[in-house]
């Protein structure tokens, strides 16, 4: 017996779309934008009459009655069918005609639809407004035992996306078929709140006895508004099939080695998802040196599955290959037809689980950054965290992350969602002070509660330290706080910003701290003040009003067209007259005017953070270097430039000592000021020179001398390298036993320093965190600076170096440079040649060839 048969309407048709007699405005405009023809709605096939220059419906619009003849034998007769929107009984005091299609009878009896068999029997449906039968235009007032003829789409939120559709494509799902790449998705439909286009109601009514055949169906009309039907399909299963069973994710063996090679269809169902699930091997991923950072896909082993919702009568058709799908929930897998395909449910079973986290050394839940994971290595994530992590640019800002192939989500401490039954992996982090965890869990059917417990392995909060991540984007404030307490990062610093006529996180400018703001957590909004070329420049825990405008000199910080009407230096001296900091960015990039800034003692900080490469020997890092061998003292700090789910706040931190000062943004930025700090993506560092810490001067003799040196770097994950920097040379390290790296490294020796200079530590591990691009853990401590007698320090080589970099702002200003004014443009030049002057005074000229003087 087929599952589907098409009912033929024949000579009872009577009425034709384009016939307005019968209805309402509303519907009379719907009805033509109705599918016609052969369709196919939620997998069940209907033959409407194709309109023409004859009748295409059967409409009854008094109490007359027709009959219909079917002969054959089903379990549900559907329809597709509408009624008009004129209600002839409404509820007191109800419109019959708002301006919005709307229904205000509901449950208003329209027909009788009476199935007769061929033994006599009848069995009798009573068929009523938004009930079995609905208006052809709704507002958010689907059929209660019906639906619409729009059955549901899947979207890819990493696009192509319609005109207008891009958040609407972030939800994954959509009523109906998604509009194409490149066209305008409807404003008033987009959300399912309408259906401009209108709708068929698909009604499954039910048989009492599958195994009778059913002679005819009379449709006994009672008056009361006008109904028609433009199609009946004879559906012959165990099930109503309009009903889906719950999501499943289905492994399909030999259908292909990628989930893109797999041609899959369902007849009853919707297929959510088609995806790889990478190899997973669960002992490895427990035993992994570095736990909490992510995972590059190193492994090509996959196999091609799907998510499945459908009904237990539906047929899943994979490369050809039959599946019946309710053998296969039933048991757990199933072999097509052909024998050609094995599939299999994975974890079918699951419980629902509410959550905490707790500090060992507090008892008490605390935020952190957790992963669920079930054997065949699928990522379960605690309710309200996308399956899906979007890291793509701007377009993501929740509370969760990924990192190389692993998503997380940000919890506050607590947390609940669905796991499946039996053997569970978790991973969860917290910072750099936790030792994440990876653990394998066992999970009971029915299981209610969970509890995870994190251990320190330092707290140097009590020692005072605090943590801060200097530079982060988009975010809200009570979201950046989330993520901030989750990553054991003290201050939070998000950053508005002007990104060509776009303008993020203005509205959350405050002066002071976020109102989102803890004791331990500080969420502090500032600014990131941006020039394409000359540089960019954050701003941070300033009072009074911001510091605008925030982009200049056109694209693509600023808009086509903007001159150039301020300096860097120039909003520098503003953000400290307003008892904020001045830090450098992402340094040195954009390399221009941020060689005057640190020439001209303008900024309080430099964000080093490249560390890109495992022996922390990079153009960002020599370039700080070259400046401190000039003897421009200006102090080290870490920021992630967050600006998507696939950056971790705090992923490089800065760490400052504020000793027993209470923790404050005012507090945290005097440290930073003081150069008592360290840029970290891991390695906690502890650096002395003679009892004197970072930010201190240490004199010597004028021909130097030897000094005591004491560093130590320790980490969750193991580190390779702790060296000792003089002058941008090392001059002492600390090697691991072989590859695997150790978790604590220490220098503790004397040492010659030959004069005047700075010195620094700093550790590096051959491992790396999966950021957005991957990132060795390291950290580097910013200088103890020595004066050797009167000598200051100054390499006449790179002085001229720094001169030409400068030079070359100038003559981008005088050539390139879109200016805003006379009086501006001198002003904003005169930054470069200070600088430049600045330089030379120090330089030694011979024979009166020194570099070039810029006046």
């Amino acid at each position: 017996m087929p599952k589907f048969k098409p009912v033929p309407l024949g000579s009872t048709v009577n009425a034709a779309r384009s016939d307005p007699r019968h209805w309402g405005p509303k519907t009379a405009g719907a009805i033509a934008k109705l599918p016609k023809g052969a369709q196919k709605f939620w997998g069940i096939p209907f033959e409407f009459v194709t309109p023409g220059s004859g009748n295409d419906l059967l409409v009854l619009a008094d109490d007359s009655s027709v009959e219909i003849a079917v002969g054959a034998a089903g379990s549900h007769l559907v329809f597709a069918h509408f009624c008009d929107e004129k209600a002839s009984t409404t509820v007191a005091g109800q419109s019959a005609d708002y301006l919005n299609p709307v229904i205000t009878a509901p449950g208003e009896h329209l027909a009788d639809y009476v199935v007769v068999f061929e033994d006599g029997s009848e069995h009798r449906q009573r068929i009523r407004r938004r009930f079995e039968i609905n208006q052809v235009q709704t507002r958010m007032q689907s059929g209660f035992t019906s639906r619409q003829h729009q059955d549901l789409s899947t979207v890819p939120f990493r696009g192509p996306y319609p005109d207008n559709a891009w958040g609407r494509w972030q939800t994954g799902v959509m009523v109906g078929d998604p509009p194409v790449s490149g066209r305008t998705a409807a404003r008033d439909d987009r959300h399912g709140r309408a259906n401009p286009a209108g709708s068929w109601t698909i009604y499954a009514l039910e048989l009492p006895d599958s195994s009778k055949k059913v002679t005819n169906v009379r449709i006994e009309a009672t008056g009361a508004a006008a109904i028609a039907i433009g199609a009946i399909t004879l559906f012959n299963g165990q099930n109503n099939p309009l009903r889906h069973l719950p999501l499943e994710t289905i492994e399909l063996e030999g259908a292909g080695t990628s989930a893109d090679e797999i041609e899959v269809d369902v007849d009853l169902g919707v297929i959510a998802r088609k995806r790889n699930i990478q190899h997973f091997d669960g002992t490895k991923w427990l035993n992994s040196p570095v736990k909490g950072w992510g995972e590059a896909p190193d492994d090509p082993e996959h196999i091609g599955s799907i998510d499945l919702a459908a009904s237990a009568d539906a047929t899943l058709l994979v490369n050809g290959s039959d599946i019946e799908v309710g053998p296969l929930l039933e048991s757990g897998e199933a072999v097509s037809n052909d024998g050609k395909v094995k599939a299999r449910v994975l974890t079918s079973q699951r419980t629902w689980v509410h959550g905490r986290i707790i500090d060992s050394s507090t008892g008490k839940p605390t935020a952190a950054r957790i992963h669920f994971r079930s054997p065949d290595g699928r990522y379960f994530p605690p309710y309200g965290h996308t399956h899906e992590v979007n890291d793509n640019w701007f377009e993501d800002y929740g509370a969760d992350l990924l990192l190389g192939d692993t998503q997380y989500a940000y919890v506050d401490g607590t947390f609940q969602g669905e796991l499946p039954v039996g053997d569970v992996y978790i991973e969860v982090s917290k910072g750099f002070e936790f030792e994440p965890i990876r653990q394998k869990l066992n999970i009971k059917p029915g299981q209610r509660e969970l509890e995870i417990t994190l251990d320190r392995n330092s707290n140097l909060r009590e020692a005072g330290w605090v943590t801060a991540d200097t530079h982060t984007h988009f975010l809200t404030p009570e979201t950046a706080h989330l993520e901030a307490a989750a990553e054991d990062v003290n201050i939070i610093n998000l950053l508005a910003a002007q990104w060509g006529d776009l303008y993020t996180n203005v509205g959350d400018l405050t002066d002071g701290a976020s109102g989102s703001s803890t004791a331990e957590t500080i969420v502090w909004v500032g600014t990131e003040n941006r020039q394409h070329f000359m540089g960019h420049i954050s701003l941070l825990g300033a009072t009074g009003s911001p510091v605008f405008p925030m982009s200049t000199s056109g694209p693509t910080e600023g808009y086509i067209g903007d001159p150039t009407v301020r300096a860097m230096s120039d909003w520098a001296d503003e953000v400290r007259e307003k008892d904020g900091l001045a830090i450098v960015p992402h340094f040195p990039f954009p390399h221009s005017e941020v060689i005057a800034e640190v020439v001209l003692g303008k900024v309080d900080g430099l964000e080093i953070r490249d560390f890109h490469v495992p022996t922390m020997d990079t153009f960002a890092v020599h370039e700080w270097y070259r400046l401190l061998s000039c003897g421009y003292r200006v102090p080290a700090v870490g920021g992630t430039d967050k600006m998507s789910a696939g950056m971790p706040v705090g992923g490089v931190r800065t760490y400052a000592f504020i000793g027993d000062r209470e923790l404050s943004h005012q507090s945290w930025s005097d440290a930073v000021r003081a150069g008592r700090t360290y840029t970290t993506s891991g390695p906690l560092m502890d650096f002395t020179v003679e009892g004197l810490r970072p930010g201190d001067e240490l004199a010597l003799p004028e021909s130097g001398g030897a000094v005591h040196i004491k560093a130590s770097a320790s980490c969750a994950m193991p580190i390779h390298r702790l060296e000792i920097v003089f002058n941008g040379k090392v001059i002492a390290e600390e090697l691991s036993g072989g590859n695997k790296g150790e978790n604590i490294l220490v220098i503790d020796e004397q040492l010659d320093l030959p004069g005047s200079g700075w010195i620094a530590a700093r550790a590096v591990s051959d491992h790396v965190a999966w950021h957005v691009w991957p990132v060795h853990f390291a950290a580097h401590t910013s200088p103890v600076y020595v004066k050797a007698g009167r000598t200051d320090v100054f390499d006449a080589a790179l002085g001229e170096y720094l001169i030409t970099t400068m030079q070359g702002g100038v003559e981008w200003l005088d050539t390139l440079a879109t200016r805003a004014d006379d009086e501006r443009h001198a002003s904003i030049r005169k930054i470069f040649t200070d600088a430049i002057d600045s330089v030379n005074r120090k330089m030694p000229h011979r024979h009166g060839d020194g570099p070039l003087h810029t006046h």
